[in-house]
């Protein structure tokens, strides 16, 4: 078979699953991803919660967990990843860009994220994570259509042109209540940086806490008429 045909049945598995799980369950859809694509399934996580890492690891456990360490985390976000690595039935890895932060700033400047926010999420975090995700036809996200305007038709299976793979959403119906009831209920591990006013939490240099009545993306990249990173659009 040719890559063109493997990438469009692909696609095609992809959008029929989208049609097939939209009513069912996170636990019956990561099922589905897990038995589909076995060991070329993965989670990408944020440390913003460990909830999709969690969830995963019931179905699949030892799971690989992939994480973007852009260098300019807060300190809390990398605890995070550290605890879910040790007491979590998954594999986390860290992906890292090719360029430290010195690097980046000695070849673009220093605060690239300040004067050409997309350059700099495209060098720290697109194609790290293009690279890192070469090994696997699938790939799991925690995103929610709940979140903001420009996630509301998020499905829970869909197809990643960028990366010609399947795209995984498993909690994309859930609501913010929804997570902090899964959260209390299982213990799931969460970045403490939402006990502090941040509602969704990124790089250091572009995120702030959130104001009472903004939605949950509002305070990445405040000002600047963005709302994503790339990663997912």
């Amino acid at each position: 078979m040719t890559t063109v045909q493997a990438e469009r049945d692909l696609k095609s598995l992809a959008e029929q699953a989208g049609r097939d799980l939209e009513e069912a369950s996170a636990l019956e859809i990561l099922k589905w991803a897990a038995e589909t694509f076995g060991p070329r399934f993965c989670v990408t996580s944020s440390m913003e919660d460990a909830v999709v890492a969690h969830l995963a690891s019931r179905v699949m456990p030892g799971i690989d967990v992939v994480f973007l360490d852009t260098g300019y985390h807060f300190e809390e976000t990398i605890g995070t990843r550290d605890a879910v690595d040790a007491v979590m039935d998954v594999n986390v890895i860290t992906l890292t860009p090719r360029q430290s932060v010195a690097e980046q700033d000695a070849e673009y400047g220093p605060k690239l994220h300040d004067r050409d926010p997309d350059l700099c999420c495209a060098l720290r975090k697109v194609k790290p994570l293009e690279e890192g995700l070469t090994g696997y036809d699938a790939w799991a996200t925690g995103l929610r259509r709940d979140e903001s305007p420009t996630r509301a038709n998020t499905p829970v299976v869909g197809w990643d042109e960028k990366r010609q793979k399947v795209k995984v959403s498993p909690i994309a119906r859930w609501t913010q209540d929804d997570v902090d009831a899964y959260v209390a209920e299982h213990g799931v591990l969460t970045n403490p940086l939402l006990m502090d006013g941040y509602a969704s939490v990124g790089c250091a240099p572009c995120t702030r806490r959130v104001l009472e009545g903004e939605d949950a993306r509002a305070g990445r990249w405040a000002g600047r008429g963005k709302t994503e990173c790339g990663l997912h659009g």
